[in-house]
């Protein structure tokens, strides 16, 4: 049973992040949907961004995660570019690799572009749940960027995360939960480390880097708390 404490919550007294994001994702929307008026809303930026607030909400109701994880994750892989592509080939407002993007799209009937934006955030909230019900919500961050089996690796054998990987989840934290911001170590606790593991055999870190932006940006008004529901057509992975 998930309870409330799932979410993020602002200590009285501090600035909430959800809130902050809220007054600058209308601009950055705006200004995505028509760049050479991005100071004055148009219709279509104003479509553009109701359209966004409509899917992403369709998203967290359909697969039961808080809208606020949608954005967040939204802001740090694509900064709300719907045609981003990272140099490894994720695709979309999601950064969804190609190879994920095919099992979810059977899996739950979506369609075949995977950059449009409602079936890119439909993917990437479902991919949220799937590593969410596995890992939790430190382990979810960590297996969204550098994906499940590389997670895995560092769960059962004790390989040390890529450094951008533990930078993404320290960065995703404080948006998305209660949690520590450092809550995903480079090393899991209690592993012993073997030879393989000394300075000699330093191994490069082989997940390719997604697009991001720092640019500050998050949920639109009336970003979701709601918590965990049962999800349709859910099957492990």
């Amino acid at each position: 049973m998930f309870s409330s404490g799932i979410g993020h919550r602002a200590a009285l007294g501090r600035v909430d992040p959800v809130r902050l994001l809220c007054t600058s994702l209308a601009a950055l929307l705006l200004a995505v949907a028509n760049p050479v008026c991005a100071n004055a809303p148009t219709e279509t930026g104003a479509s553009a961004l109701s359209a966004s607030q409509r899917y992403v909400g369709e998203a967290a109701r359909r697969f039961g995660v808080p809208e606020q994880w949608i954005w967040a994750v939204m802001r740090v892989e694509s900064a709300g570019r719907v045609q981003a592509r990272s140099s490894a080939g994720a695709m979309g407002l999601m950064q969804i690799m190609p190879g994920t993007w095919q099992t979810l799209r059977a899996r739950y009937g979506l369609g075949s572009d995977p950059y449009d934006p409602r079936d890119n955030i439909m993917a990437g909230a479902a991919y949220l749940r799937e590593m969410h019900d596995r890992y939790g919500e430190y382990g979810m961050l960590a297996a969204y960027n550098a994906g499940p089996g590389r997670y895995e690796d560092y769960r059962t054998r004790g390989r040390p995360l890529p450094s951008e990987t533990v930078a993404y989840a320290a960065k995703l934290m404080p948006m998305i939960g209660d949690g520590p911001a450092t809550a995903i170590a480079v090393r899991p606790p209690n592993v012993v480390p073997t030879w393989t593991d000394a300075s000699l055999f330093v191994e490069r870190a082989s997940v390719a880097s997604r697009t991001s932006s720092d640019t500050a940006y998050a949920a639109p008004p009336r970003a979701s708390a709601s918590l965990f529901v049962a999800v349709s057509r859910q099957s492990p992975r």
